[in-house]
């Protein structure tokens, strides 16, 4: 156990030791090489950084329509909803004071209860709505 543990951290500090020293190369440099030299200049790596320059590029365009067009969009539409939504529950508002509603029937597939709610008045569901939800309590 202890040898291979020994081996494990030797490794990587052998490896770095016998690889060879890349002279005129930058590693870790913020520029790019431009140009293929030597046996790196071959049709398959020309092709493979036009598509790196490619994705890059479209990458790029999709970040811009998201930012620029698709949350501008959202926050629009959004502004439209909520005026529409306003507007709505004003006239239903308006409506209801110049035609009160008449009792709406019930009919026995709505509001089926096996056993009550465990909060409130135990008939009403979690997201119950006064407005809009409709239950006449059995007499």
């Amino acid at each position: 156990m202890f040898a291979a543990r020994v081996a494990a951290r030797q490794t990587p500090r052998m490896a770095l030791a016998r690889a060879p020293a890349r002279a005129g190369r930058r590693n870790y440099s913020s520029e790019s090489p431009k140009q293929f030299a030597g046996t790196e200049d071959n049709e398959f790596n020309r092709e493979r950084a036009r598509i790196q320059e490619h994705g890059g590029e479209s990458g790029e365009f999709w970040r811009k329509l998201s930012i620029y067009v698709a949350v501008p969009c959202i926050i629009l539409a959004s502004v439209n909803a909520k005026l529409r939504w306003d507007a709505h529950w004003e006239h239903v508002e308006h409506e209801e004071h110049l035609h009160p509603r008449e009792e709406k029937p019930e009919y026995p597939y709505q509001n089926i209860r096996t056993k009550n709610f465990f909060w409130g008045d135990g008939d009403k569901t979690l997201f119950w709505n006064d407005k809009v939800n409709y239950h006449k309590k059995d007499e």
